[in-house]
């Protein structure tokens, strides 16, 4: 009884020290098991791209009575930017409060900007029915202007987009001048040609007019000055402008 009880009493130290020893196997990192990692994916990675884009106009591209970053353009690209992972855009402004059409093409020659542009807008118009000029000299100097669009956006005509012209004939200023019902009609006619063209020629046109004309009922669109718009109206443009931008850019 006594060499049995000498025998249980080995077995039991010698199963204690195997599992010692394997405890602190597992302990000491000598499970050579590997953990598999995640592959990275390259469809998940944004695509690191830099655009240029260039805006063409008067003051309504320029942002007269906004802040720099309030103007279309400027709302635009950080658009762009926030929405389309990776896009940078360079953006260029060739604008003037008061320009008409001749204004825009003197500049333009004037400045020679390069034609590699992936991005151009065009919104002109306005001043030349503020000051009366010739209607037909739009009908000369608008078809000029695209096509010098259309050379600025490396040739490609899908690239240009075309903004119809704001009717400030519903704001505090239009109302002022008596003649509000002639500043409409008028603005139809322009934005009713530049359209035509437009469509005849496979050019992009956005309207925006009719935004412009709640600013009389909805006055956060009309920006202090009571003439030109406001951010929040500019924010409105971008909504209509940016999904054609965003083909384009991405392109």
């Amino acid at each position: 009884m006594e060499q049995f009880s000498k025998h249980l009493k080995t077995a039991l130290r010698l199963f204690i020290l195997i599992v010692v020893v394997l405890f602190f196997n597992q302990c000491s990192g000598e499970n050579t098991t590997v953990v598999p990692q995640p592959e990275s994916n390259p469809a998940l990675q944004p695509v690191n791209k830099k655009v240029t884009y260039i805006a063409l106009g008067d003051s309504y591209t320029i942002g007269q009575s906004v802040c720099p970053t309030c103007r279309f353009p400027e709302q635009l690209k950080k658009k762009l930017e926030t929405t389309i992972p990776g896009l940078s855009v360079d953006l260029k402004i060739i604008a003037q409060t008061g320009w008409t059409t001749s204004n825009l093409i003197q500049a333009i020659k004037e400045q020679q900007p390069t034609t590699d542009y992936s991005l151009v807008t065009l919104l002109i118009g306005v001043n030349n029915q503020y000051q009366n000029r010739e209607f037909s000299l739009y009908e000369r100097e608008f078809p000029q202007l695209v096509q010098t669009a259309t050379t600025l956006a490396k040739g490609n005509k899908d690239n240009v987009i075309v903004v119809s012209i704001p009717d400030y004939a519903y704001t505090p200023f239009g109302q002022q001048t008596g003649n509000a019902t002639k500043i409409s009609t008028e603005s139809d006619r322009y934005n009713a040609f530049a359209k035509s063209y437009c469509d005849a020629n496979g050019i992009t046109f956005i309207n925006i007019t009719d935004i412009t004309r709640q600013g009389l009922k909805e006055t956060y669109l009309v920006a202090k000055d009571g003439l030109h718009p406001s951010e929040k109206a500019y924010s409105l443009f971008v909504d209509r402008i940016a999904p054609k931008a965003k083909v384009v850019v991405q392109k």
